[in-house]
């Protein structure tokens, strides 16, 4: 039998007023934080990429609020109201399609014009299918750089992935079911054939799906011809190119002009991962001191 959805009054705590950035889920409804039904239960207003969208969600949950649209097309003739809202002391709750609203979506110019007034910003975490898929990619997650959509047409995301290339992190990218065939292709093209990557879509729904190999298998998948969905695609970082002769001297005497050369040893040994006692010799032979 089914679970009744839990109830959106679920604090007592009266709502501050300020601009609440509240993430909503990417798929499943279930992926929802008890803080964020607080304050869109709470809330005077809330702002929609797409009310719909939005209002099938309040609905699931029982929450009867104003909804107002706030995308990108509104947005410029919407924020001066929305601005007023808040200088009035009203609790403004802005939500995106999915997500976490401001990552690849409208709302940066209303935070940045909100703090820039000293009016009250509010983050409410949770999902986020950038965050979802480098869980679950299997890549390197130390470091990591989040690209957004590339241009549509090819030229554009050449240009795009030729000034990544040399990123020492996982790139992350969004892209639309039907692009993602020709950005993989362009991927490979430059990050390299065998270069590691990953394709989450459908990410907390019934098909989602997980798909890792290197880009120029990804590209020739055909479960990936034209898929449904919304689409991240995530490439592992390059290889880093080990140090050459030239960079540890030039790296040594750099460090030799404010320590000694054991000192120095060490220093360019954690830098350039080359072995501290080669570095040592190498020091003292550039000091005259061999």
């Amino acid at each position: 039998m089914a679970m009744p959805p839990p109830s959106p009054a679920l604090s007592d705590k009266p709502l501050e007023s300020g601009l609440y950035v509240v993430s909503t889920p990417i798929g499943n409804l279930r992926d929802i934080t008890l803080r964020a039904l607080d304050v869109l239960n709470a809330a005077d207003l809330v702002l929609a990429e797409d009310t719909r969208v939005t209002g099938k969600l309040l609905h699931h949950y029982g929450i009867k609020a104003k909804l107002d649209r706030y995308d990108e097309h509104v947005a410029e003739a919407a924020r001066p109201k929305v601005l007023a809202a808040l200088r009035d002391g009203a609790r403004v709750a802005l939500v995106s399609d999915a997500g976490t609203p401001l990552v690849s979506d409208p709302g940066y110019r209303l935070v940045k014009a909100a703090t820039e007034e000293g009016l009250k910003v509010y983050p409410i975490p949770g999902a986020s299918a950038l965050l979802a898929a480098l869980a679950g990619a299997g890549l390197p997650t130390d470091r990591f750089l989040f690209v957004g959509f590339p241009p549509p047409k090819s030229a554009g995301r050449l240009a795009m992935f030729e000034d990544l290339k040399a990123a020492r992190a996982t790139l992350v990218f969004y892209e639309g079911g039907s692009r993602t065939a020709a950005s993989l292709k362009d991927m490979a093209a430059v990050f390299g054939a065998e270069r590691p990557g990953a394709v989450a879509r459908e990410l907390t729904k019934l098909h989602e799906t997980f798909l890792r190999a290197p880009l120029a298998a990804l590209a020739a998948d055909p479960r990936l011809a034209d898929p449904k969905g919304e689409i991240v695609i995530l490439v592992g970082p390059g290889e880093e190119e080990a140090a050459s002769a030239d960079d540890a001297d030039r790296a040594l005497a750099e460090a030799l002009t404010r320590v000694g050369p054991a000192d120095a040893a060490s220093e360019v040994s954690r830098a350039l991962g080359l072995k501290r006692r080669d570095l040592y010799r190498r020091a003292l032979e550039l000091k005259g001191e061999r």
